[in-house]
């Protein structure tokens, strides 16, 4: 008779259990990524009354067995912070404590923001691992962005960057009724009344591109064309003079650059050939033109001036420079240099690959978050705050990059929700509820037979 009281007492502690697992369920109802939480009963080993393995024993009741997190996907809700993440599939995002040495934690939740000294971090301080960038002006992912061993990720708000200029490429229309200039008359840079070296002479056309040098200076070079012969045009680049104000500079190059049409007005070549006699393999390329924009950026910068892909070069005259009987027209014109840009906002694809987008235009690769995959993830230890720690029952993680190894990818601007439903949890809620209330029922009967032995003795 007390055994079955006890059984009874097992039955309410159990349920009771059950109960606060159910109550931790709802109060996280809102908690990012959380996994709700499932008991497990298991019948506790039963009495033999008669001797016989099998054929008569009696329950003493039931026990929490284990207590196993559900690790389906919850909802992604869109929340328009780019640093916000959320796992679309299998995985983890790693965590390191700054001040715990280099072991990892593990969580779901992707609710990031930036620290003081620019590291990513959860709202617990904890820095989330990637690999870091091996180039600082990367602006594409190669094979060899990302190498070396899983680090810290930080991202450097205040980072500016500049980009040198090394290539213009520009298409216009050179008109083929221009007059032709005599080569006995160069050109070159007269004074003016003032005694300045800025007056250009000798040329039929200009047209004026900015360059950036090695500290992201603006400088206008104004290509000056003079036509020689009826399908032959010289090219020459003037710059400012970076110490004296108001003078003019001739770029300086090993050799002068001609742009050399055909009979149709197609261009032909655009290095330093002066006829389509003369083209070879060597003078076909365009040559550097040398500038020299002060001593405090790099000296003697190099430029190459390019006016579409020329016949020799394997073009077929669509989107160069052509030389028509219109008017002077400059089409189109850039180069790959970049003003200073501060950073504007960072971007995170699903890959994981964290891009840094400038306020010049200019992009660069930062990093890459990293994913963790568990043989068993529901074996983790849970450590609060949304973090788990790796265990002998959960298996060694696969650390690996979004979508590779069987991991989800990553959904920027979003955060995962709980997966708690909650009308299941009323359901289980009621049930653990009835199961206790019979167990008390049991108790009381219990101690009615009790007090009825009791009464014998009177």
């Amino acid at each position: 008779m007390l055994q079955a009281l006890w059984t009874a007492v097992s039955g309410m502690t159990a349920n009771a259990s059950a109960i606060s697992i159910i109550g931790d369920n709802i109060a996280n109802l809102s908690t990012t990524a959380f996994k709700s939480n499932s008991p497990v009963f298991g019948d506790v080993l039963s009495q033999l009354i008669t001797g016989v393995t099998g054929g008569a024993q009696i329950g003493n009741g039931t026990l929490l067995e284990t207590i196993t997190p559900l690790f389906t996907q919850g909802t992604l809700v869109a929340t328009g912070n780019p640093l916000d993440m959320a796992i679309d599939g299998n995985g983890f995002f790693l965590l390191r404590d700054p001040g715990a040495g280099a072991g990892h934690l593990y969580t779901r939740a992707g609710n990031f923001t930036l620290d003081k000294d620019g590291y990513l971090v959860n709202p617990g301080g904890l820095r989330v691992q990637g690999y870091l960038a091996t180039s600082a002006n990367a602006t594409i992912v190669t094979s060899s962005t990302f190498k070396g061993a899983v680090t810290d990720v930080k991202i450097n708000a205040a980072l500016n960057t500049a980009s040198v200029t090394s290539e213009v490429d520009s298409t216009l229309n050179l008109t083929s009724t221009a007059t032709s200039i005599d080569a006995s008359l160069r050109f070159r840079i007269a004074n003016d009344a003032n005694g300045i070296p800025d007056l250009p002479l000798n040329y039929n056309y200009s047209n004026t591109t900015t360059v950036y040098d090695s500290q992201g200076g603006a400088h206008e070079v104004t290509a000056y064309y003079t036509k020689r012969t009826g399908n032959v045009w010289e090219v020459n680049y003037v710059y400012n003079d970076p110490v004296h104000n108001r003078q003019l500079d001739i770029a300086s190059s090993a050799s002068h650059q001609y742009l050399v049409f055909n009979q149709s007005g197609v261009l032909y070549s655009s290095g330093t050939a002066t006829s389509i006699a003369t083209v070879t393999q060597a003078n076909m390329i365009e040559p550097a033109e040398q500038f020299n924009f002060g001593t405090s950026v790099a000296f003697t910068q190099p430029i190459t001036f390019k006016y579409g892909q020329s016949l020799a070069q394997g073009g077929n005259g669509l989107g160069s420079t052509v030389q028509l009987a219109d008017i002077f027209q400059p089409i189109s014109s850039t180069q790959d240099g970049k003003a200073p840009g501060s950073m504007k906002s960072v971007n995170v694809d699903q890959s994981g690959v964290i891009t840094a987008v400038f306020s010049n235009g200019q992009t660069l690769v930062i990093g890459e978050i990293v994913l963790a995959k568990f043989p068993a993830p529901d074996k983790l230890t849970k450590i609060g705050s949304n973090n788990y720690l790796e265990s002998f029952a959960s298996g060694i993680p696969v650390v690996s990059a979004p979508k590779t190894s069987g991991l989800g990818g990553i959904v920027e601007g979003n955060l995962e929700q709980s997966n708690v439903d909650l009308s299941t949890q009323f359901i289980q809620m009621i049930a653990a509820q009835r199961a206790y209330t019979a167990n008390t029922k049991t108790v009381t009967t219990i101690d009615e037979m009790m007090q009825d032995t009791l009464n014998l003795k009177r």
